[in-house]
């Protein structure tokens, strides 16, 4: 694909998540790099290692405004990374840093959010063994950029692939999807809505290691859905496997502030990013036992059946309500809320 079919310049909807992202790697990056790790395009990519396998991510952070309810870029570095390594079946064992500081910053809000890489870094029992810092010219930044790449181990007893799903296999979220999406946005005053509502950021390994721990092979597939959110996420799983999802429109949960203002705004919930949560196929045998196991672990309580794999539509996610309507939830093509992570 050439720069005319991909667009003469980069724009913001390439970095979305959506279908922008998703033609631009599949069309100019994958092409360039092509090996089969790469292509799987995971989470995080899973090697094989001595006996066992490990798991690397690498991950960019560029969210405005740098600190919003319930966190800040530098929490939302830690996390985002050690949760693409617990979607991956890894257990996250460390971190690396890198910092691109514009000049200018106030240097309260530098040690601010080293405070905030230490504090998430302690919570999440993942050290930052090592990194780097840069400084550009004020006027040719936004403050702090952060980039990570992080090291996990996978458990030997995961088998994570998209080939095992079958029609049948059920759809769970961990918890209510959307938070934070919005919390940016309130953040960064786009909305007059007065909600009491926070990023969702949060290591999720401890949730995942509960659940893998007792039917690590009912676990099929994981994928925290970040930008695009749930919709984006599944879209390109049902793609992947050519395989429908159908989701239960009123089993989704979601927190009435995120309602409101995805009303308001003329949004889905489906699209907006998450920060702390991850949506899995399971086996439908073992759904119940598997909720089960989820709701016991503290962060866990509201997870939530929300779907199905079905044979059709094939690459479609369609989302059916209980009076029996339906409709098809696609990927966007740009962000309607750029720059969230």
């Amino acid at each position: 694909m050439n720069s005319e079919q991909l667009g003469q310049q980069i724009e913001l909807a390439h970095g979305s998540g959506g279908k922008s992202t998703y033609r631009l790697i599949r069309s100019a990056i994958l092409p360039a790099l092509k090996n089969p790790i790469l292509e799987s395009l995971s989470d995080a990519a899973v090697v094989d290692y001595g006996a066992g396998r490990i798991a690397l991510t690498t991950d960019s952070f560029v969210v405005h405004p740098l600190m919003f309810s319930g966190g800040s870029i530098g929490k939302l570095a830690i996390n985002g990374t050690v949760n693409d390594l617990a979607v991956s079946g890894a257990q996250p064992r460390a971190i690396l840093l890198s910092l691109i500081v514009e000049a200018g910053l106030p240097m309260d809000v530098f040690l601010r959010e080293i405070q905030a890489i230490a504090e998430a870094s302690r919570i999440a029992t993942v050290p930052v063994i090592g990194g780097d810092t840069k400084v550009v010219e004020h006027g040719k930044g936004d403050g702090l950029y952060i980039t990570t790449t992080g090291l996990g181990i996978v458990d030997p007893k995961v088998n994570l692939s998209p080939q095992r799903i079958k029609p049948g296999d059920q759809v769970i979220v961990s918890g209510p999807i959307g938070d934070h999406g919005i919390a940016i946005l309130l953040a960064r005053g786009e909305i007059e809505l007065e909600a009491n509502l926070r990023s969702d950021s949060r290591p999720l390994w401890p949730l995942i290691k509960a659940m893998i721990s007792v039917h690590p092979s009912a676990v099929k597939w994981m994928r925290d859905p970040t930008r695009g959110g749930v919709a984006t996420t599944l879209n390109e799983l049902s793609r992947e496997i050519k395989m429908g999802v159908v989701l239960f429109e009123e089993m989704i949960p979601l927190r009435e502030e995120v309602r409101g203002a995805c009303e308001i705004l003329g949004l889905d919930p489906l699209h907006i990013a998450c920060e702390g949560q991850f949506v899995a196929i399971v086996e439908k045998d073992l759904l119940l036992e598997i909720l089960k196991e989820l709701r016991k672990v503290p962060g866990g309580e509201e997870a939530t059946h929300i779907g199905e794999i079905r044979e059709q539509p094939a690459g479609v996610v369609l989302a059916v309500s209980s009076y029996g309507g339906s409709r098809r939830v696609d990927m966007l093509i740009g962000d309607p809320l750029p720059r969230i992570c």
